[in-house]
Formats: C-alpha cells, structure tokens, sequence
C-alpha cells in the first residue's frame, strides 16, 4: 500500500494505513465491541483501501465514561492552564512534522488535491491549534462591585469565574475532516473539557491520527477518545447521551435539527454549524476576468463540498456575458483527477452518493430549463467526479437556486439593482457567508449591513482567520466557532456573591 494512482506515498503514510485501525477509548487502542468494522473508500476509484471500526452505542457508553473519570479524577484536573497550553503547542509541533502524512490522508480519504490539502487543510489546523494554545492562559472573570440594596448593612463582594463544561461530544462532517476536528478539540482541551470526537464515517483516518498524536503529545487517557462508526448509531448515541455537557455539530442543516433536538432533550448544550447557499455579489466597476477568477475560487475550491461555497453567483447585466464566458473557461480546463496526484486541480467527490445527489440536482436544474455553460457531467473512470458546472438561464424557484447542493456547481443571474440585490442575496433559509465583488466602498459598507450572514466577504472567498468568529445567521446554525468565541463554547460562567 505504498503507491496510489501511481503515486507513492510518504513513508508515515504507508506505515499508517497497514495498521490495523482501532478505536481510540481511555487511552487504549480498541475494536468495536460488536467486532463490526467500516470499509473506507477512496473516492478517486471508489474502491475500499482499509476498514475501521463501526462503533455503536456501546462504544459511546465506553468512551463517555472514560470522558467523565479524566474530566474529573486523575491527572487531567491538575493540569493548570500553561500545561494545557504546553500541550496543545506540542500537539501543533507533531501535526506540523506530519503534516505531509495528514494531507495524503486527506486527499486518499476525502479525495481533496493534496496540494489544497497540505496547504490549506493542514496548515491552518496546525495554525489553530497554536492560537487556541494562547487561550488556555487567558481564561477569566472579572470581580464586582455589589449593591445588595435590601440588606444595606452588610458588605458583599462578587465575581465571576469561566469554568470547562465538561464532556464534549464533537461530530464532524466529511469536507475537511482534520480541521472541523481541530476546531473542535483545540478550544475545548484549552479550556480543560475532554472530548468524544465523532468523525464522518466517510473520512475517520485523520482524526484516528490525531488521536495517535494526542498520545504522544502526552494527553492523558481519557481526555480525547476517537470513535469511529455510523452517524445514525454512534452520532446518535452521542448527540442523545445523558452524560455529555456539550455537543458540537458541523454537517447539514437537516441532520443539525435532528442532533439539536435529541441534545436538548437532556438540555446539552449546543453549537451547530450547518449549510448555506452563500451569494457572491458582483457590482458593475469590477473587471470581468477578476470577478470571474474570484466566483471560481468561490464555488470550485473543494469541489464545492465547503458550507460557505459561492454557489449563487449574481452578476450585474453589465457584466454578466462577460463574467459567465470567463467563469466557464475556467471551469472547462480544470484538470480533474484523483487526490493523491500533485497535479489534480479539482477531485472527486466524497462518494459515489453525493456523486449521485448532484447529479440529481443539475438534472434537475435542466428539466426546469437550466441550461449549462460549463460541465453538467460526471468526469470518466469509476471515480465520484463531477465536472465543474456553471448553470445559466435560472429562476429564483429552481431548487439548484433555492437548495444546498454542495458540489462544483454555480447557478448564475444577471440584476441590475443594487438595492434589489441585498434582497434576492437575502432569499433564502441560509445565512452562512457572502462576498461582494466592487471597486466602489461607499455601496459596499452601504450593502454590508443589509446582508444577512455571518461572515461578509469583500473581494475575496471562503478567507478563515483565526481570531474571526466563523458561524451563521438563520438556519445555519447556532454559535460561534473561532477567536475568542471559540472558548465560550466550552466554557460556562459561574457567579459567586460572597458576604463579608
């Protein structure tokens, strides 16, 4: 298992994928207890290349409770804030010296270029870990003064204090399976949470990785477990359990409700990232060729499998021929190939499934009277490719206009009102992110206010720093992950009235 598609892979790599993969639990490396495993699929020829295990319910009850006991016996509550820090600084330096085993895992896994991979997915997890490390020192509350008007002859003092939540169970989606997982366990291993993390049964291999690194970074048992398995059963199993404080969420906004709705039953608390549909907004001052490059970087970039895609592209009539000419040269010679290959610019996607749901989206698209500029087929091979796609001559109505459908595929409309634009921007259940395209700043912070999401991009897409909050409007989702909105997700404020 030295070579894919003709390429051979890094050494650590090789050396990874001929274990046999277990489930991390309390420090231990374990089978499912149903002695149930998972095949993992590489996209590119959509053939399994190893299996993991298929967690369940019972996996869950082992893994909370070896959660709980770290949480609150053993060495873990000991660890003061630097060492937290000290810990995750070195979980960054392992990351950052196999950074190159994690892209290829990626690429294998996902079927991402391992060049986006390296230096997208991988460096900017190395980066967050670092950045949430500053964190664990800087936990505060703050004191007050008190009034206690009804027992004025007493003195009273008062403060806060930031305490971990708990137990965290973290799910998290297939699109970039390494760092929705550092977003997750960075900031609540920095506030002293331990965690359950839940990766997509479609991409588990970074994530049992990462818990390999956790290991050797020195974290002990108990603090972060791996449980691979089937969302319907073991992402169930977490999202309803009892004894978790804390579910964070990242996937679509349909399986985001169902998760809400079982945590609340025991009145966990929740952060939800969910879908979008996000408008990229061209005005009439921008250059056809720039907008054009910006709209493909917006929607093609992971082969449109990003929450926050462009994948609704409205273009001033102006400009639109122009933009839509450029955007489908674009697309049109893009080389697809699989992951694993330095050339690839765009891969295919997770698998033969979504393969088939976007499909059945441009069908769609065309039976309503889409018509195509650019793809709107399947790429050659077994692999799950999709050409990248650029729909013209689309309705507001269209479900490939009103629906998620997370794949390298934009629907594009001319307007020629920029106050009528903000609306139709704003037509939808989703309020993830947007950008806007113009030279001019007066209209865009006049038009910035009247965009309903939660990240604004002007000039550029799909740009994640890590002191900006990142989450969004409406139904997708609830919370804010990243900067120092992060911590407070895993964090709960406690008062303390003292009388004197």
């Amino acid at each position: 298992m030295n070579r894919f598609h003709g390429i051979e892979l890094n050494p650590g790599t090789a050396a990874f994928l001929a274990r046999t993969q277990r489930m991390l639990i309390g420090g231990e490396w374990v089978e499912a207890s149903s002695g149930a495993s998972l095949p993992v699929i590489d996209p590119a020829s959509n053939e399994a290349f190893c299996h993991v295990p298929a967690g369940d319910a019972a996996d869950i009850e082992r893994a909370v409770a070896a959660a709980r006991q770290a949480f609150e016996s053993g060495e873990w509550p000991r660890h003061r804030p630097v060492d937290r820090e000290r810990l995750l600084l070195r979980l960054a330096d392992l990351l950052e010296a196999h950074a190159q085993e994690f892209a290829e895992l990626e690429a294998l896994d996902n079927g991402k270029p391992v060049m986006v991979a390296r230096h997208v997915d991988v460096a900017l997890s190395i980066d967050f870990i670092r950045y949430m490390a500053g964190w664990a020192t800087k936990i505060e509350g703050h004191t007050m003064e008190l009034s206690v008007p009804l027992v004025r002859e007493r003195e009273f003092f008062g403060f806060t204090r930031r305490e971990p939540v708990g137990v965290v169970g973290a799910i998290i989606p297939w699109n970039f399976p390494l760092l929705m997982a550092v977003w997750k366990v960075a900031p609540a291993l920095a506030a002293g949470c331990t965690m359950i993390l839940k990766p997509a049964e479609d991409t588990p291999l970074s994530a049992l990785r990462l818990g390999e690194l956790a290991l050797e970074a020195g974290y002990p048992a108990g603090v972060l477990n791996v449980v691979t398995g089937l969302g319907h059963t073991a992402g169930a199993a977490l999202a309803a359990h009892p004894g978790i404080q804390k579910i964070a969420f990242t996937g679509s906004t349909e399986v985001g409700k169902l998760v809400g709705k079982a945590a609340m039953e025991n009145m966990t608390r929740v952060s939800l990232e969910l879908g979008g549909k996000s408008p990229v907004i061209v005005l009439d001052d921008v250059d056809p060729a720039t907008a054009a490059a910006g709209a493909a970087q917006a929607i093609f970039f992971n082969q449109g499998q990003v929450c926050t895609a462009g994948s609704r592209l409205y273009v001033h009539k102006s400009r639109f021929d122009a933009v839509v000419e450029a955007l489908s040269g674009i697309a049109a010679g893009m080389r697809l190939g699989p992951g694993i290959d330095p050339a690839t610019q765009i891969g295919p996607l997770v698998s033969k499934v979504q393969q088939g749901r976007v499909m059945d989206y441009v069908k769609s698209g065309f039976a309503e009277g889409a018509r195509a500029a650019a793809g709107g087929a399947v790429g050659e091979g077994p692999g799950c490719f999709v050409q990248p796609t650029v729909l013209v001559d689309v309705r507001e109505d269209m479900r490939v206009v009103r629906e998620e459908i997370f794949g390298p595929v934009v629907v594009a409309q001319p307007f020629d009102d920029v106050e009528e634009i903000a609306r139709r921007a704003n037509d939808t259940p989703y309020g993830l992110a947007a950008s806007i395209w113009s030279n001019d700043l007066s209209r865009v912070h006049r038009l910035i206010p009247k965009i309903k999401a939660g990240t604004v991009w002007v000039n550029c897409h799909n740009i994640i720093e890590n002191v900006m909050p990142f989450g969004g409007f409406k139904q997708s989702g609830i919370g804010r992950e990243a900067g120092r909105s992060a911590l407070e997700l895993y964090t709960e404020p406690k008062s303390v009235i003292m009388m004197l």
